[in-house]
């Protein structure tokens, strides 16, 4: 028996959606403790997943991707939700590659498991979130090689992006509030991102500027303000601000938790998932329920380790 529990993650911004150097996307993250997928795992006949009627089918096709006629039973003891910004996606598939890969002694990396089950293709902040967590940033990819701007899910045989920097995060507190809804996906995020690039080099160049100068340093001398306060700049600056105007109830959020004692405060992804940072959790959380009663609250910290992996 094998028990795999994955983090969760924050995507805070694509960077480079203009691509004129020859690299597009590139991204900024956090890996979350909460919430989580957990599975059990083990050998068996054929493969057959249960728990989680929206992961089934992808843990499914993942462990026949990876481990072609190996039999696997897995069970979903916990799981959150797809389409909300926090990567539920690439995690269950991660998670359902590496339990296979490992039972049959395979010894696939989870980069490797990625790029076969066609994650990475945009953001590499969910991969290295399973492999080591902590504050991620990554590098993108060869323009060349995405030959259009599309997200992972449709940049199908692009590998998964360098990371250029990995480093633990500080123990500050992050809220979320998760308002019931989906983000974009499928056919309407590619068409999303169709529509919106190329993003004009002078914001892309302005947002590189806020990331290097102001979220690096901060993050370096743990400095929680100038932190939010980048935070507070990306949602207003290139492909975010196009993701925060697509959630009709984004902007408002945003401004709720900072009112409440944040930081910093933006929008995971395509949302509506919206994090804040703050030393200040319950007043933020009584923000968000004034916002919205029927959000989903959650005060969580970032995970400075990556997925966990035991045999039983």
């Amino acid at each position: 028996m094998l028990k795999i529990k994955t983090p969760s993650r924050i995507h805070m911004t694509l960077i480079d959606m203009n691509g004129s150097l020859g690299r597009v996307d590139g991204s900024i993250g956090v890996t979350l403790e909460e919430p989580n997928i957990v599975i059990t795992a083990k050998e068996a006949d054929s493969v057959s997943v249960h728990g989680d009627p929206e992961l089934n089918e992808r843990m499914k096709k993942a462990c026949e991707i990876v481990c072609p006629g190996c039999g696997i039973e897995i069970n979903i003891e916990k799981s959150y939700w797809n389409h909300i910004g926090l990567g539920s996606g690439t995690q269950a598939a991660l998670a359902a590659g590496v339990a296979v890969s490992t039972l049959y002694d395979r010894k696939m990396s989870p980069r490797v498991i990625a790029e076969k089950v066609g994650r990475g293709g945009t953001s590499g902040i969910g991969i290295a979130s399973f492999e080591r967590g902590g504050f991620i940033l990554d590098g993108g990819h060869r323009m060349e090689a995405k030959k259009a701007f599309l997200p992972s899910s449709f940049a199908k045989g692009v590998p998964p992006a360098p990371i250029l920097c990995q480093r633990d995060f500080p123990a500050w507190d992050i809220v979320l509030a998760i308002p019931l809804a989906k983000g974009a996906h499928d056919l309407y995020e590619k068409d999303v991102f169709a529509n919106i690039c190329p993003i004009p080099e002078k914001e892309v160049e302005q947002l590189c500027r806020v990331i290097l100068m102001q979220m690096l340093p901060a993050l370096a001398e743990t400095d929680m303000d100038t932190f939010g306060r980048a935070v507070n700049a990306i949602q207003d600056i290139g492909f975010k601000r196009h993701e925060v105007d697509l959630q009709p109830t984004a902007r408002g959020l945003i401004e709720a938790l900072r009112n409440g004692g944040a930081a910093g405060a933006g929008l995971s992804s395509f949302g509506p998932a919206v994090y804040a940072i703050t030393d200040q959790p319950r007043k933020v959380e009584a923000a968000a329920k004034s916002f919205d009663k029927n959000c989903i609250v959650i005060t969580t910290r970032a995970r400075n380790r990556g997925a966990d992996i035991q045999r039983g």
